[in-house]
């Protein structure tokens, strides 16, 4: 098992993120929503990095700060790269194992971060 160091004792109400994970999981539905779940997942992701207070200017300096505390670092920064893809619309058609990659690699990212349970 992969030594994880502790994070600064800040709690985040996991309520708010947990109701938010829910409902973007709702455009999982749909492969023309895909797109807007892995979005809404990416910025649900930076929002706990924000609030851990990591930090960076941009989600990707946070995210480099966060590695040594996520335990799936490629799937996260694979989901943070096909975001950004989408939201420059050169993401062409998605595969639903890349959607599946991104959504588990982001849930367990906000897992460690103690956004979701």
């Amino acid at each position: 098992m992969k030594f994880l160091p502790k994070l600064p004792r800040r709690k985040i109400k996991t309520a708010k993120f947990k109701a938010q994970w829910i409902e973007l999981q709702k455009f999982c539905k749909s492969k023309e929503t895909w797109a807007l779940a892995i979005i809404d997942a990416d910025k649900l992701l930076d929002e706990a990095l924000k609030k851990k207070h990591l930090k960076g200017k941009s989600m990707g300096e946070r995210l480099v700060e966060a590695q040594k505390i996520l335990t799936d670092n490629d799937a996260v920064w694979f989901a943070h790269n096909l975001s950004k893809k989408l939201l420059d619309e050169s993401a062409g058609k998605l595969k639903e194992s890349d959607v599946k990659k991104s959504l588990i690699g982001i849930r367990q990212a906000l897992r460690d971060l103690g956004a979701l349970e």
